[in-house]
């Protein structure tokens, strides 16, 4: 009975020199003990303190758990789990969790045990852990922490919030404001709502920070990315969200704002235009994607710019996490500045980022495809808010990504292209690519075809190299003297096998030795990667070859 009377002895602690208890819940816990008979029995160490504060002393002890050896998975399994050398321990926490709701399963062997909530029990302590887990505090191993946060909020985040709203009204200072309150379980927030000038404003002030974090991370489970800010060197703190970030959050928050916006539109306290136009918002949603913030979408010199803004270091790292988690790669795929001196940070999709993500969404496995597949859709949609322009340019390159791998070489039979008016049959038998190292040093790609064209069988290789300040692709190939037919033949052939394979001919000089040299370009690379055979060695290349 020692290990099991000082773990109940452990959590009496950690849970008694906290204040005074206002009332006190029996629990009696029945735990077979191995080798003992009887049961283990506890009477009184989880104090009900009233709602809130009965919330924040059992997630103090749980959320220490699962933020040391425990874990959190928001994908596939949606479970929250915490460890325990000891069985009797793992049930009295099994116990626990219960008295609160929380059904947990206990599993494992000898001294390695888990106790694992999963489905409704899974959210309810994912919550739990988010709201008011230690783990929020500064200090420790932030890549764990953020890791396992981000997690409990899109696992939290699955269930449904209550939200209610009271009747619009008009202040002394002849403002338009509601009350909204957002709650979880006995936890309850109430924010004020201000129907001003040029905005909706969402706002909760308090001299208590920790109630000031509390809204911010009601506000994260409903959508909305929001921090506690100070108001100037006061003991006052604040969370604030306007119109934009409203329109990011879930369908329950925005639908009570805009009952908000059309009870004070019908009581003619808000010009009826401006409501309208805050209910286009609300109701159309700039993120149409739950759980996503809002990605900025658009072109700058004809190039798509995708961008994740925030001075939130929490907000930052949660879609550094995310684009991981899809099989992207930072500095390959994405970049990232973390906010520094209240500033804002930002994660930044790079060329190339959105097709390798529309290729995962097409070729990834499990979660990961899930998860691309989502952010693909949602990017799409962010564009098409932003214009036809940015629309079309996006769904250029998602298209591109879900092409990459799409074919096998050996797919172009009997294939009829035009070189100079004269028509050429193309079958392709194979190929493959590889990489090489040039005289001076530069990684080269060398991709390999064998084909027949016109019936003449032949091996066709372009090696490609990256050049000039751009560090642009291009890949050339010199047409053969011993071909048959000679150069302008050789020359003639490699261009069909060129423009059935990409779509594209190649560029092909003549030089005044009489060599005919044909060039091929990126465009010419990105129809290559299509190609099973040939994309994986591509992407590699572009990668690794990348300044």
């Amino acid at each position: 009975m020692t290990a099991d009377l000082s773990a109940l002895l452990h959590l009496r602690k950690s849970l008694d020199g906290q204040g005074s208890p206002k009332s006190e819940l029996q629990l009696h816990v029945r735990a077979p003990v191995d080798g003992l008979d009887g049961a283990v029995r506890g009477s009184g160490w989880f104090r009900r303190l009233g709602g809130e504060e009965a919330l924040r002393y059992f997630a103090a002890a749980v959320s220490g758990a699962v933020g040391g050896d425990g874990y959190v998975s928001a994908a596939g399994r949606g479970e929250v789990g915490l460890a325990s050398g000891e069985r009797p321990i793992a049930l009295l926490w099994g116990a626990a969790l219960a008295a609160h709701g929380i059904k947990a399963e206990v599993r494992g062997a000898d001294r390695a045990f888990q106790v694992v909530a999963s489905g409704g029990g899974a959210v309810r302590l994912a919550r739990l852990y988010f709201l008011f887990g230690p783990p929020l505090l500064e200090g420790g191993d932030e890549g764990v922490i953020n890791h396992k946060l981000a997690e409990a909020v899109e696992l939290g985040g699955k269930g449904a919030l209550n939200i209610r709203w009271e009747e619009p009204r008009q202040t002394k200072r002849k403002r338009v404001a509601a009350d909204l309150t957002i709650s979880e379980g006995d936890v309850a927030v109430k924010y004020n709502v201000y129907l001003l000038k040029n905005a909706i404003l969402l706002r909760f002030r308090s001299t208590d920070r920790g109630r000031a974090e509390l809204a911010a991370r009601l506000l994260k489970l409903a959508g909305v990315d929001a921090e506690v800010r100070r108001v100037g060197g006061r003991n006052v703190w604040y969370v604030e969200a306007t119109t934009d970030k409203l329109a990011t959050g879930r369908r329950e928050l925005r639908d009570a704002v805009a009952d908000i916006v059309k009870t004070a539109r019908d009581n003619d306290l808000v010009d009826a235009g401006k409501a309208e136009r805050w209910l286009e918002k609300l109701e159309g949603g700039l993120t149409l994607k739950e759980g996503w913030p809002k990605y900025e979408v658009g072109l700058a010199e004809g190039a798509l710019v995708i961008r994740y803004r925030s001075t939130s270091l929490d907000g930052i790292e949660r879609e550094v996490q995310r684009l991981k988690d899809m099989g992207l790669e930072e500095g390959v795929h994405f970049a990232v500045k973390k906010p520094e001196g209240g500033g804002r940070g930002y994660v930044r999709i790079l060329k190339g980022g959105l097709e390798r993500a529309a290729w995962l969404s097409v070729h990834g496995e499990g979660s990961q495809q899930e998860l691309a597949a989502e952010f693909v859709e949602y990017i799409l949609q962010r564009a098409g808010e932003e214009g036809d322009d940015v629309y079309r340019k996006a769904e250029e390159i998602v298209k591109r990504g879900r092409e990459v791998g799409s074919l096998r070489l050996t797919d172009i039979k009997g294939a009829e292209v035009l070189i100079e008016g004269r028509r050429h049959v193309v079958t392709v038998l194979g190929g493959g690519a590889r990489f090489d190292k040039g005289e001076s040093g530069r990684t080269l790609l060398r991709i390999k075809i064998t084909a027949e064209v016109d019936g003449v069988r032949g091996d066709y290789e372009v090696t490609y190299g990256r050049y000039g300040e751009d560090n642009e692709a291009v890949g050339f190939t010199v047409a053969r003297a011993d071909a048959p037919g000679g150069r302008e033949a050789d020359a003639e052939r490699f261009s069909a096998l060129i423009k059935a394979l990409t779509g594209k001919r190649p560029r092909v000089h003549r030089m005044k030795n009489g060599e005919m040299v044909m060039v091929c370009t990126g465009g010419h690379l990105e129809g290559f990667a299509r190609y099973a055979e040939l994309a994986e060695a591509i992407r590699r290349w572009l990668e690794e070859t990348r300044r």
